[in-house]
């Protein structure tokens, strides 16, 4: 007589799971900033070809998510923060997530091409294919540096959200792009200079791992200078004014306080203060990113109102 308990039963995912493959919280940014590129536009769009616009976009970023986490499924076993996610701990198979991420991608790809244009479809489809083949299987396992050149991938958001309003690309966009690549160094490497990870390990050259916490810091101060003229210069273009402008200024100062701060510190300052000033500085480059948005969205919904921005 066969002992039933003694077998075991197979794990039966659900809707959570599934939904976890998307990456859920990089997902929120990748709507908000995609909104704010659309509704900044100076091209008025339908409410519901703008609701589908985005749609796509997040369904987009949520099939590159998938993808990545079925090509990274080796690497994510080995790191504590990633073990508990869906591929790794058995509650979904790689190639569950693989068909998911491929049907995704292709669903929002064409339906953004019908719906909207095809450079903002193209554009979207770039995206996918950078996360997933260009920063996800090249990249993060084979420079320190794949942070910078990936950041790519979550800058594209607002670019497609203003090519589904205007149908093209212009210095608005591309600054808004630039606003997001810039801004991902110095917000990451504050956040690894602080979080206890495990990317040597797994195999992963991330910076503090293959230059140390001093080269790191300096890295740090270097690109929060370089983002200065790229968030100031955006002020300056149609979309901006005074209001962004101000708060631009105001935010720069902080951040580039903050990570001057980080940069004249060594680890055992650090050490003594459990790494308070790199925890506070990440802090203040989400608010950053969130308020440079929020401020471009206030110019424009300000503007029907007889504000003229510049």
């Amino acid at each position: 007589m066969t002992d039933m308990t003694a077998q075991e039963t197979p794990y039966e995912a659900g809707m959570g799971d599934y939904f976890a493959l998307l990456k859920p919280r990089v997902m929120s940014l990748v709507i908000f900033t995609a909104l704010v590129g659309l509704l900044v536009a100076p091209v008025p769009v339908h409410p519901f070809i703008g609701f589908v616009g985005v749609l796509c976009i997040a369904v987009g970023a949520g099939a590159s998510g998938a993808l990545n986490m079925w090509w990274d499924a080796d690497i994510d076993a080995v790191m504590k923060r990633t073990a508990k996610r869906p591929i790794p701990s058995g509650r979904v198979q790689p190639g569950e997530a693989l068909g998911i991420g491929m049907a995704l991608s292709g669903f929002a790809v064409v339906l953004l091409a019908l719906a909207t244009n095809f450079l903002a479809a193209g554009l979207l489809a770039f995206t996918i294919f950078f996360y997933a083949v260009v920063y996800s299987m090249w990249l993060k396992r084979s420079t320190p540096h794949n942070i910078v050149i990936g950041g790519a991938a979550g800058a594209f958001p607002p670019m497609i959200g203003w090519a589904v309003a205007t149908g093209n690309v212009t210095i608005e966009s591309v600054l808004m792009f630039a606003l997001i690549l810039m801004w991902t160094p110095p917000h990451f490497w504050a956040l690894a200079l602080f979080v206890k990870t495990d990317y040597g390990d797994a195999g992963v050259p991330m910076l503090t791992e293959t230059h140390g916490r001093d080269v790191t810091r300096k890295h740090v101060i270097v690109y929060a200078v370089l983002l200065v003229p790229v968030a100031i210069g955006l002020g300056l273009t149609s979309i901006g004014g005074p209001i962004y402008l101000a708060t631009s200024v105001a935010l720069n100062l902080w951040f580039v306080k903050g990570c001057f701060d980080i940069w004249r510190r060594n680890d055992a300052a650090a050490d003594a203060d459990n790494y308070a000033v790199e925890k506070q500085v990440f802090k203040v480059s989400l608010y950053y990113l969130f308020l440079h948005f929020g401020a471009l969205l206030a110019e424009a919904a300000l503007r029907p109102y007889g504000y003229g921005g510049w």
